[in-house]
């Protein structure tokens, strides 16, 4: 099996340049591979030595940042997660210093995005900024995948979000930033607030307040959401031109119609400089169908590299050696630029398994 792919790697066919081989890495308690400067250490010399390129280490969880942040201690909110307070120090700061000594790149992962909260209350954030959460159209607060979210559509919230971004950007050494299928994102369920349906009535004179589904209303909202991220876009490039926005969203097009995300219009206004599409399954032959769909709906095209996420977890079914070995092989024939795994832990499960047969994949 090992042979069949080295061989493969080994044709005369030019790989794209520079694909991507990358893995993210979750905070406590789905991981370790954060949890004291020497586990962060170790996970990146690891990963150096299994063939991987990048990493996308979460910085934004449960309402709580992952590196000192001013933006927060603005707002009234605790300046870094409760642990690293006590353990007293910026994860941030190790992963930057340890990926420049194991020549690996790091892109921080808003994993949260507009989600608030895992708790019923909206934790911390719609404790102090009640007026933040996101509405549905009974009036209740948008609740989606565990979550309760705030309002992607107001100004308050958007500057908050935009302001953290930028704060990574400007202190860390880093390739760029990427927020996910949270980031730009809201349910499909969300943007009943009286302020956004009062904004949807002026801009397009509708009889009645839309279903969520509705189609002109999940388009609008998914529009309201692109022009956030080309602000975020342009302000990113403002502060360097070479840093890069990373987006992870889901598949399309039910990251569309589900969670409002349209990359689509991102590739087509030029707002993204690379795309993972979250194709998690638990087999290669789904994996291979919804690749084969994704490149046909995303048409990659040279201002955009795409390299779909890939779980090595999918509903309760680990991924063999064997469908790695599959889709590594299909990512290449379809032209994407590598992968994205989700996540470190899954290399480290059943004696190191996976992370063998990627020393041999990657080596």
């Amino acid at each position: 099996m090992l042979k069949r792919l080295r061989e493969y790697l080994d044709r005369s066919v030019a790989p794209p340049a520079s694909p991507i081989r990358g893995v993210w890495i979750a905070n406590l308690p789905h991981s370790q591979a954060l949890a004291s400067p020497e586990n962060i250490r170790q996970t990146l010399a690891f990963l150096q030595e299994i063939g991987f390129n990048t990493i996308f280490p979460v910085v934004w969880n449960r309402g709580y940042t992952l590196f000192p942040s001013d933006v927060m201690i603005d707002r009234g909110f605790p300046k870094i997660d409760p642990y690293f307070t006590e353990k007293n120090f910026d994860p941030l700061t190790i992963l930057t210093e340890c990926a420049r000594e194991f020549a690996l790149e790091v892109i921080p992962w808003f994993e949260y995005g507009f989600a608030a909260s895992h708790l019923e209350t909206g934790g911390h954030i719609l404790t102090a900024y009640p007026a933040w959460a996101a509405i549905d159209s009974r009036g209740n607060r948008v609740k989606h995948g565990g979550l309760v979210w705030m309002n992607a559509f107001d100004r308050e919230v958007q500057d908050f979000l935009l302001e953290l971004v930028l704060e990574v950007a400007r202190n860390y050494d880093i390739k760029g930033v990427q927020g996910c299928d949270r980031f730009p994102a809201l349910p499909v369920e969300g943007g009943y607030n009286p302020e956004v349906i009062a904004r949807y009535q002026r801009e397009t004179n509708p009889r009645t307040i839309p279903a969520s589904n509705d189609p002109r209303w999940v388009r609008w909202r998914a529009d309201r959401l692109t022009d956030f991220l080309e602000r975020v876009y342009r302000e990113i490039k403002a502060i360097d031109p070479k840093l890069i926005v990373s987006l992870s969203p889901a598949v399309y097009p039910f990251c569309l119609n589900h969670l409002l995300q349209d990359p689509k219009a991102w590739i087509d206004r030029k707002i993204v400089d690379y795309l993972h599409p979250q194709i998690y399954r638990d087999s290669f032959s789904s994996y291979r169908a919804e690749a084969r769909k994704q490149k046909n709906f995303l048409f990659p095209n040279d201002s955009v590299k795409i390299a779909p996420g890939v779980a090595f977890t999918a509903n309760g079914i680990d991924l063999d050696t064997g469908d790695i070995e599959k889709i590594l092989d299909c990512n290449r024939r379809l032209g994407f630029d590598g992968q994205v795994f989700f996540h470190y832990e899954g290399l480290r499960k059943n004696s190191d398994r996976l992370a063998i047969a990627f020393r041999n994949f990657f080596g």
